[in-house]
């Protein structure tokens, strides 16, 4: 199955503005990561269209490198498609 996945805005909170581009791609590297090894979540290959996903939230140490955070959004989203 093919999926395509476009995310118009993912909102952070507490990160420094200037590592938004490197946790982006950490983001988009984990998601593809994960739906190839894991597989499609129930909800997308339903043909599912979210508005909104809240992915709920997680927690990073102080100091956490910007890859590392966007590991943990990805995690946060996927499992959010997953409920």
């Amino acid at each position: 199955m093919n999926v395509e996945l476009h995310i118009e805005e993912l909102v952070l909170h507490g990160f420094a503005p200037g590592d938004r581009y490197r946790i982006g791609d950490a983001v988009e590297r984990e998601l593809s990561r994960l739906f190839a090894e894991q597989g499609t979540p129930p909800s997308l290959a339903r043909g599912g269209d979210f508005g909104r996903l809240d992915g709920g939230s997680f927690e990073a140490k102080p100091g956490s490198r910007a890859e590392t955070i966007g590991i943990q959004a990805a995690q946060a989203v996927y499992g959010g498609l997953r409920r």
